[in-house]
């Protein structure tokens, strides 16, 4: 057997730049390269092999990208690969210690959404020769636990590599859930800084170009007649659209069932996008976030197809939104996702999943009862209020939803929005006009406060020839935006529009919603032991600037339409700091989410709270 010397962090970037993934009959470069920041737990382990390869031209298509922050950049293979759909992803390296647990975060995101992420954090010594090393956690009890072990909840496969033979194994392990379309998520591979530079005799053909089969998996014929003949009696079903219809490339399968059917189509955030807005049975956003239109209908429906959704709290407005009545169909390539709701699932791709289920209703003579002007009427109601939202003025300054109308108005219909948090996503969902799949990018399963400046640079080094802007709150952007100096150093231009509205403006108005008064989420001054003072004044404008970036501020509609106008002749990442009202956003339409409320207080209001919540909690589903 042919092998070759080579230490575990040389033999591991040579596998890596050497794994393929085939759907449809396309091979896709698995990995395009890795993100890192080097330190004493991997710079001369990884380090070193990257550099190794470098200089000896093996990677000509794997890409090294230098973060600021391990969350940041973490953050930001998340996004590549999202938009990627799944089909291509980055590895991401970091040091031992604090920088390994910065990745932490970005982990449970990547496994929440389940997007591919391989992480390769640097890891103590497997020798314990220099213990405890600098950054080492030193456990009382049991020796072998260091800060890595905090990935195992968050990861969908965890391994510690203590001998470098141990890689083998290992990457072949990592690869089989990266690469599955149902349980892929974060991978964490914890590599002890003295084995990675430890040298073993790998076996030549380990090296050897790699396909990974991302068969579809179809549709079984018994499940989609169980779904057909329970869908025969129904008369007003509605079908819900996951992010899963993107990963499966089935946007157009989806029209083509909404066409063939009549059957209204409901957005989850991860799903917005897959049909036009001016589809006329496209009705938007749904649940907590959605659409006057979509929340009626999913609140009538005697049926709910849930294609490629998770079913969360905020689609389902915390187990509220269904008639207690009606019926569940699910299509999902997860099997844990299409039992929710005691379903009748179908545990298929989305796209084999719709074509399957189509042609069967098709075959049955299928007809729903819904009245096509009544359908179109409740459209063209939603479309006036957005219209309204959109040019809602305020004398006090510029309102959001304003904004979001200039900007919507503005930027191309092949251009990408990225957000994530804060009331920014919720406006989205309800206000934003898509026309082409794949140019809404929100990663709403987590939420993760500062993905989207991180965010928006992954998915322009997924889409460089598209306009990429990250719309994203100033309590967001404080808290991660290092990413924004890598877009600079890679010449990867995104255009930051931040919204400062003075502070964590959506939980303050999810804190006064529930009876209590105004508390520590806005960006105020400390005045008689209280944060009530004046609000602190910060330029982002000026921020963006200190480290290159072009920047613009617009306190109202005109300057925003200019600031834009500016942004994009720019040829470098731009900020625009837009100066919005706090509290102009949008709510309610029909809508409940299940938040907690004190049970005890002393406050009237918080009583009245607790008791509305008890008595919704009376309609809702238990499980």
């Amino acid at each position: 057997m042919d092998t070759v010397r080579l230490t575990m962090a040389q033999a591991l970037i040579r596998f890596l730049n050497h794994q393929y993934l085939v759907r449809d009959g396309e091979r896709h470069k698995f990995l395009k390269g890795i993100m890192g920041i080097f330190g004493h737990g991997n710079v001369t382990g990884i380090g070193q092999a990257l550099e190794q390869a470098q200089q000896q031209g093996e990677l000509a298509d794997f890409t090294f990208i230098q973060g600021k922050n391990e969350q940041g950049m973490a953050n930001a293979a998340i996004a590549y690969a999202k938009q990627q759909n799944r089909l291509q992803a980055f590895a991401c390296t970091s040091s031992i210690g604090p920088g390994a647990l910065n990745m932490v975060t970005a982990a449970g995101t990547a496994t929440i959404n389940r997007i591919p992420l391989l992480l390769l954090p640097g890891d103590v010594f497997a020798s314990r020769q220099p213990d405890p090393v600098l950054q080492q956690l030193e456990h009382p009890m049991d020796y072998s636990i260091s800060v890595n072990d905090a990935f195992k909840p968050v990861s969908r496969y965890w391994d510690r590599i203590t001998r470098p033979e141990q890689l083998m194994s290992a990457l072949n392990q990592a690869m089989r859930v990266l690469a599955d379309p149902a349980d892929t998520g974060a991978v964490t591979l914890c590599l002890p800084q003295d084995v990675q530079c430890e040298a073993f005799d790998y076996p030549a053909d380990f090296f050897a170009d790699r396909m990974h089969m991302a068969d579809r998996r179809p549709a079984a014929q018994s499940a989609v007649h169980r779904a057909a003949a329970l869908l025969s009696s129904k008369k007003k079903p509605v079908l819900i659209c996951g992010g899963g219809v993107h990963y499966s490339g089935a946007a157009e399968e989806l029209q083509q069932f909404a066409k063939a059917t009549g059957i209204p189509v409901l957005e989850t955030q991860a799903g917005k996008s897959a049909m036009p807005w001016t589809h006329p049975l496209a009705f938007g956003g749904v649940g907590v976030t959605g659409t006057a239109a979509a929340n009626r209908l999913l609140h009538e429906a005697d049926a709910v197809i849930a294609v490629g959704t998770r079913l969360a709290d905020f689609t389902t407005e915390s187990k509220t939104a269904f008639r207690s009545d009606a019926d569940v169909i699910t299509i999902n390539i997860g099997a844990a996702d299409a039992v929710k709701w005691q379903a009748c699932p179908i545990v298929a791709d989305a796209k084999e999943g719709l074509i399957a289920l189509g042609k069967a209703l098709n075959q049955s003579g299928y007809e729903n009862k819904y009245k096509p002007n009544k359908l179109l009427q409740m459209k063209e109601e939603w479309h006036a209020e957005v219209d309204r939202l959109y040019e809602l003025e305020h004398k006090d300054g510029l309102t959001q939803t304003r904004a979001l109308g200039i900007i919507n108005s503005f930027i191309n219909s092949e251009d990408i929005i990225v957000g994530a948090a804060g009331s920014l996503p919720g406006d989205l969902h309800r206000l934003w006009r898509c026309s082409i799949p794949k140019t809404y990018h929100m990663e709403y399963g987590f939420s993760c406060m500062g993905y989207e400046v991180a965010g928006a640079f992954g998915v322009k080094l997924a889409e460089p020839d598209r306009e990429v802007y990250a719309l994203v709150g100033d309590g967001s952007y404080l808290m991660l935006h290092s990413e924004l100096v890598t877009s600079l150093q890679e010449n990867k231009k995104i255009t930051v529009l931040l919204f400062d509205n003075h502070g964590f403006q959506c939980i303050h108005n999810l804190q006064r919603d529930h009876g209590s008064g105004s508390f520590g989420n806005e960006f105020r001054y400390r005045q008689q032991e209280q944060l009530s003072g004046a609000y602190m004044p910060i330029d982002f404008a000026a921020y963006a600037r200190s480290v290159g970036a072009k920047a613009y501020t617009a306190h109202t509609a005109d300057q925003l339409a200019e600031a834009l106008e500016l942004a994009k002749l720019e040829t470098t990442s731009t900020l625009i700091d837009i100066k919005v009202l706090p509290g102009t956003g949008t709510s309610g339409y029909d809508s409940w989410w299940h938040v907690g409320v004190a049970e005890v207080s002393e406050n009237n209001q918080v009583q009245q709270a607790y008791g509305k919540l008890q008595k919704k909690l009376e309609s809702a589903r238990r499980f």
